[in-house]
């Protein structure tokens, strides 16, 4: 995996910033891949990556609240450029990831911290097609307890419908006590073929 450093302009109110960010290597342009010494493991190519996305970083001057006022919950993914995808930048929103994009209670963790602390309002969940959770079963757990001694204390959360399983994570952050704003909450299905999202009716 190598990385290439992309400059964006973004103005602000009387204020024009650069915003950098960084593109996977299905994007890099042809040579750019030299800029990314071969050898060593992973981690250390991703750190030498950083050094290079470093010195053209310009600080833009944001703090922690998100310009657009949204967090997206989405599945981790590797096949998922949420900022691509969607149009963001830097700094427009909370992105909160984990198997699935399913809404667990970390999940809403996460985004009672978004709302109560930082301020979002609109909560926007993507599940995807092709999902690795939907070959997984709950017999995961006992295989891992059985493997290492312990029992998880977490659910495999895996699904066989993926477009019940968005409507069950809409719920989940409907009926939260702990957060503020539930009226904007939309479910979508991102296709990992298309690059399109399909939105989910919630009833």
């Amino acid at each position: 995996m190598t990385f290439f450093v992309r400059s964006h302009s973004r103005p602000g109110p009387g204020v024009t910033s650069n915003v950098v960010s960084m593109t996977t290597s299905a994007a890099v342009p042809p040579g750019s891949e030299a800029a990314i010494t071969s050898g060593g493991t992973v981690t250390d190519r991703l750190v030498e990556a950083n050094g290079h996305y470093a010195e053209a970083f310009v600080d833009p001057g944001m703090d922690a609240r998100p310009v657009l006022h949204v967090a997206v919950v989405a599945c981790m993914d590797a096949r998922l450029d949420l900022h691509a995808a969607l149009g963001l930048e830097l700094g427009d929103c909370h992105t909160i990831r984990n198997a699935g994009g399913v809404v667990t209670d970390d999940v809403i963790r996460s985004l009672t911290i978004s709302q109560r602390a930082l301020g979002t309002r609109s909560i926007v969940l993507i599940h995807h097609t092709g999902c690795g959770l939907e070959s997984l079963t709950e017999d995961f757990r006992h295989e891992l307890e059985m493997e290492v001694g312990q029992r998880p204390a977490w659910a495999v959360e895996s699904f066989r419908d993926v477009d019940q399983d968005v409507r069950q994570s809409m719920q989940r952050v409907r009926t939260s006590p702990f957060l503020l704003h539930t009226d904007d909450v939309r479910g979508f299905v991102f296709d990992v073929h298309t690059g399109l999202l399909r939105e989910v009716d919630p009833a």
